[in-house]
């Protein structure tokens, strides 16, 4: 319908799979939280630090949005100014791209927004599947007030159309339904580190350390 297909997925990221073939699985950490929990700035902390990739859904996204040839833009906008999930095939494809554009050889990539669905979770496992080892979920938990509150206040200068009190809203909304149950699934299979965001930057890097260095994340 929108111009992919999971058998087509495959495709496109067969040469991408193939080249890691021979090397060790890259170890993938889903990221997740409430809009406005603080995902995208802990991300950025942890790179700084530790040798991974941070690959962020929401950018990809936003990006492929406001690329001028993009044949799903159009769509892609709609469904952030709803507060809806993008529909899995592109979201998949984007990171795939992301994935095999990295030069470097980093044992652990950092997946932020993603999986925010069942959907997201099952595209995920039927074309990564055997591919990659999802280590764990790193889980910035924040109440949902604070975290309007901070999306409002980034409103003021990040420009982006989505930080706004009605789309925030919906945001969180989706977030309670469909990406809360995904943490849940994980926290049944002991994978979920779970961080209180509600506190500073640093006082939350401090926790994330903690766990990251536990796991075993090498420094760089």
């Amino acid at each position: 319908m929108f111009g992919r297909s999971v058998g087509n997925l495959f495709q496109r990221v067969q040469s991408f799979l193939n080249r890691r073939s021979l090397m060790t699985k890259p170890n993938v950490v889903f990221v997740l939280g409430g809009p406005g929990a603080g995902k995208g700035t802990q991300c950025s902390k942890i790179v700084e630090t530790y040798s991974c990739t941070h690959l962020s859904a929401g950018d990809l996204l936003r990006a492929e949005r406001s690329r001028k040839d993009s044949t799903d833009g159009q769509l892609i906008d709609t469904y952030i100014k709803e507060g809806k999930i993008v529909p899995v095939e592109i979201t998949i494809n984007l990171l795939r791209k992301a994935m095999e554009s990295q030069k470097e050889d980093k044992s652990y990539f950092l997946i932020d927004g993603f999986p925010r669905n069942e959907d997201n979770l099952q595209g995920w496992n039927r074309v990564m599947d055997g591919h990659a080892d999802v280590r764990f979920v790193l889980f910035f938990d924040c109440g949902n007030e604070v975290c309007i509150n901070r999306c409002l206040e980034r409103g003021k200068s990040s420009g982006r159309t989505d930080d706004n009190r009605e789309s925030l809203e919906k945001r969180i909304q989706t977030y309670l339904q469909s990406t809360r149950p995904i943490v849940q699934l994980y926290e049944k299979q002991g994978k979920v580190r779970t961080v209180d965001a509600s506190r500073s930057v640093d006082e939350v890097f401090a926790d994330v350390k903690t766990i990251l260095d536990k796991e075993g994340f090498l420094k760089k």
